[in-house]
């Protein structure tokens, strides 16, 4: 599986380049800064060996299970930030690739079988905080992972999805981003979307608020059910995706006039992004346990962001109507 690693290695950083290519026209003004890294026990979210039960009961089970030591590991990447542009007040694109000749215990808790194993994990994790309330801030995640004994074939899985978090929704935008991800997911079987885009649900839910993160789109792990090209392809064609996506609802949206109200529920409601990320979120939980690079697993976080005790907007209001968006719904 040596060369499969390496082709998917290429594929990612490449990826990365096309992503930060994409995003800085749509900006218009402003370029993504590179910081390169390389350091021992570097863990970083999109590598973070993620086994997420598909029930609900199971994830909430085993969320406390954490270990909060990493077997020791090798690894680096490049995270790229553009910061203050004229579209995305901040938007980060991160590429990273691990490895390390045995897997940290809380890799290995649902598959006691990998214990023991070498193993090499690589991915690229985007996030996009736009400057404009009117425009959605986007997820994205692909990675790949393989672990490795002499006397066994090698166990290798990929996952990866992309989810939508708007402030002010507008029907046509849900219905597109939900089209793009239906039919990228077709080719590959009539279940695929279905199953992927319930499991986006289930993930991206904030419990004790008791409301989705956004309007979801795609979220799949453990993914090895087909051949190794297939999988790849299906990797693939979520990558590219993405910006199939996100940029038209960008372009649509970004002149919309707003004023110190609009702004000021966008840093209200980011704080929601904030709590989703560092309360459930698998990728950044293990790679802050395990000595993770903190500037690469923060980066998903926004610039800026705002708390309010008992915030409740007006009856009736714009952003009142926000709550009906954040309930799973069937929109293609």
């Amino acid at each position: 599986m040596h060369e499969h690693i390496q082709e998917v290695d290429a594929y990612l950083r490449g990826l990365q380049d096309r992503l930060c290519a994409a995003l800085e026209q749509a900006d218009g003004r402003t370029r993504f800064g590179e910081d390169v890294w390389t350091r021992k026990d570097a863990l970083t979210p999109p590598l973070a060996p993620r086994v997420v039960p598909p029930s609900p009961a199971a994830r909430a089970r085993d969320e406390g299970g954490q270990s909060s030591t990493a077997g020791s590991s090798m690894g680096g990447g490049r995270t790229r930030v553009l910061k203050d542009g004229a579209v995305f007040e901040q938007a980060g694109v991160g590429y990273s690739k691990v490895f390390g000749d045995t897997l940290p215990p809380s890799a290995s808790a649902h598959r006691p079988e990998l214990a023991g194993r070498s193993w090499t994990a690589s991915g690229v994790s985007l996030v996009v905080h736009p400057r404009n309330p009117y425009v959605p801030t986007a997820h994205m995640n692909v990675r790949f992972f393989e672990a490795r004994k002499a006397d066994a074939e090698p166990v290798w899985w990929f996952g990866g999805g992309f989810d939508l978090t708007p402030f002010y929704p507008f029907d046509e935008d849900c219905v597109h981003w939900h089209t793009v991800a239906r039919d990228l997911c077709a080719r590959f079987g009539e279940d695929v979307y279905p199953k992927y885009k319930r499991w986006c649900d289930e993930y991206f839910f904030i419990r004790h608020r008791n409301e989705a993160r956004g309007i979801g789109g795609l979220f799949f792990d453990d993914l090895n059910a087909w051949d190794f090209e297939t999988c790849f392809a299906f990797l693939r064609a979520v990558g590219e995706g993405f910006l199939d996506a996100y940029l038209p609802i960008v372009k649509r949206r970004k002149v919309t006039p707003y004023g110190e109200r609009e702004r000021e529920f966008q840093l209200y409601r980011r704080g929601r992004y904030v709590e989703f990320n560092l309360v459930y979120d698998r990728g950044t939980l293990f790679g802050l346990q395990s000595g993770g690079r903190a500037e690469s697993i923060l980066m998903s976080l926004p610039p800026r962001v705002r708390y309010e005790y008992g915030y409740a907007p007006e009856a009736g209001s714009a952003e009142a109507r926000l709550a009906e968006y954040l309930k799973a719904r069937d929109w293609v």
